[in-house]
């Protein structure tokens, strides 16, 4: 089947906006003293980079979803769900196993954190079974999950296993010094994936392109209104309120930073709706210098995302070494984003920092693109769907 250059696009500008994110924790000077997203201590750039990246996990679940309709529709039911179930597992494994060394190199497993793979794993292994409703219970199921899930804010069971996975981010201690940490609970993050699926119905083959990009502008519109209204009546839907500061700046900070963990309504129609509307917009592809750059990101997303924690971290702990600080405490008992003390004074400003991630980018291209046209060229081998 003939890619969508809109979905690559898509996917490739938001995988390399993660990589920013991730860049940002290990490089920037700022990120080793206060939260970026802080109202009273964050600033507009340190702010914005991290915003920015907020948009990276929704539509990554949302676009599996239509991926994992495309593919049914190039086989059947019952070959997707076998599918689905098997690289869920699988991006459990990768999860557990290979992503949080590649994120602390520490070989006792100190800290295991269950993150966006671990929850785009479970959630296709949920998918696997949802598929088989129809196409309008698919949709009711997901707009329940969607608008629905802050219900469950009404009940706190914190310190329980199973809530966790479920709802809530939490730590769990299982032995005298290793953790786990549930950061991705499933809900809601099945509802948009599932949505995700429901769309994918509008990329069939002989679908009309205005009336795709009719729906996408419209439900785009739709989504960033209703964050909005909800966002400002600052009740359900605002698992993390607003506070209005004497600064208006702050204030802003604090309207524009809805919860990501567990995700809220609020957060979900923020980054959804600007989704729908580039989605809209990527339809219109010509071929230009920077969406290719895009497109071959977006052919090889999950390739991406593996090699660039590994050498993200592996540069970081060559710069620590380098300012001084010596590499050993690049060998992290903890995850990087709790802001361990014994970094503070190592890293760079905003403008040096930025500078390197797109240098950083451009190092990850040669390899993305040689990758993808191995697939290419290597169809046939199964496996390759894995990566």
């Amino acid at each position: 089947m003939k890619r969508i250059n809109s979905l690559d696009i898509l996917k490739g500008l938001i995988i390399v906006l993660m990589s920013l994110d991730h860049f940002r924790d290990y490089f920037h000077y700022e990120a080793f003293f206060f939260n970026p997203t802080d109202p009273e201590l964050t600033n507009n750039a340190t702010f914005f980079i991290r915003w920015i990246t907020h948009y990276c996990a929704p539509v990554f679940a949302f676009l599996a979803g239509i991926s994992a309709y495309i593919v049914g529709n190039k086989y059947d039911k019952k070959y997707l769900s076998k599918f689905l179930l098997s690289r869920g597992i699988w991006l459990v494994f990768v999860e557990i196993a290979i992503m949080n060394f590649g994120w602390r190199f520490d070989f006792e497993f100190n800290f295991i954190v269950l993150q966006v793979i671990w929850m785009l794993g479970i959630c296709m292994i949920l998918l696997s079974g949802i598929i088989w409703l129809s196409s309008k219970q698919i949709l009711i199921f997901s707009l329940f999950i969607i608008f629905g899930h802050n219900l469950l804010d009404l009940f706190d069971i914190s310190g329980n296993f199973i809530w966790a996975v479920i709802h809530k981010l939490d730590f769990f201690t299982y032995s005298e010094s290793k953790t786990l940490v549930l950061a991705y609970p499933i809900i809601p993050w099945i509802g948009v994936m599932s949505l995700g699926y429901f769309f994918g119905q509008f990329y069939q083959k002989g679908f009309p392109q205005d009336l795709r990009i009719k729906i996408l502008k419209r439900v785009g519109i739709i989504s960033i209104i209703a964050f909005f209204a909800v966002r400002f009546l600052n009740s359900y839907g605002n698992s993390k309120t607003w506070i209005n500061y004497d600064l208006f700046s702050q204030t802003v900070y604090s309207f524009m930073d809805p919860q990501k963990y567990p995700p809220s309504l609020s957060y979900l129609l923020m980054t959804l709706g600007p989704m729908f509307l580039l989605l809209a917009v990527f339809e219109l592809y010509k071929k230009t210098t920077f969406s290719n750059i895009f497109i071959v990101f977006g052919k090889v997303p999950f390739f991406f995302y593996i090699l660039h924690v590994y050498f993200i971290h592996f540069f970081a702990l060559i710069a620590v070494e380098l300012t001084g600080f010596g590499w050993e405490l690049m060998i992290l008992k903890q995850p990087i984003w709790m802001l361990p003390s014994n970094l503070e004074g190592f890293g760079f400003n905003t403008l040096t920092m930025l500078l390197l991630w797109v240098c950083f980018v451009a190092f990850m291209y040669p390899m993305c693109k040689k990758f993808g046209e191995y697939k290419i060229n290597n169809k046939q081998k199964k496996w390759l769907s894995y990566l």
